[in-house]
């Protein structure tokens, strides 16, 4: 067996690339998804309501295998809104637990920039994925999205306000002791 401190680590190539070919094929796969906050002149939220689950939600998605997070996030905003809108920073890793049948997740929420009326205008269903979208105050925000989402939002609005990316486990901010 090849292991970092055995000699065929630097002599022989092909047998490190086997050891490191089975750790990855052993070690644990996380879901991801990358979601962007996006808001209007006035500085609301855009919301999004799926059409494949009960409660708002903000515009992004799932990442795909191999695929960098903020270039999915992108990806989702023109599958499913028709906007082609450069992803900024990131503002929150969200560290989301199992539940239901699902194994845990890691969420990320990145900043953009504001969009004009004139790109608002543009906006189009483009799959059947979403059915509506609002622009909200934290008020409405906080109404339409299930509890976790909108902790992970309320500290993505902070997150922006600070200019310092935030961790989270389950929508909270993580003490490190």
């Amino acid at each position: 067996m090849v292991t970092p401190d055995s000699p065929l680590y630097e002599r022989d190539p092909k047998a490190w690339r086997e050891y490191l070919a089975e750790g990855n094929a052993k070690q644990a796969r996380k879901r991801v998804s990358a979601d962007v906050i996006i808001r209007d002149a006035a500085g609301k939220i855009l919301l999004v309501n799926p059409s494949y689950k009960p409660d708002w939600d903000v515009p992004g998605g799932m990442v795909e295998a191999n695929e960098p997070p903020h270039v999915a996030a992108r990806r989702e905003l023109k599958e499913e809104l028709g906007v082609d809108l450069r992803v900024g920073p990131l503002l929150v890793v969200d560290w989301v637990s199992p539940h239901d049948p699902w194994d845990d997740l890691l969420s990320m929420v990145f900043d953009s920039a504001s969009l004009t009326s004139e790109q608002i205008s543009k906006i189009q269903f483009r799959d059947k994925e979403i059915s509506d979208y609002q622009f909200c105050d934290r008020t409405q925000a906080a109404e339409r999205l299930r509890p976790y989402v909108w902790r992970r939002v309320a500290a993505a609005l902070d997150a922006q306000e600070s200019k310092s990316a935030l961790y989270l486990v389950d929508g909270h901010q993580a003490g490190f002791r």
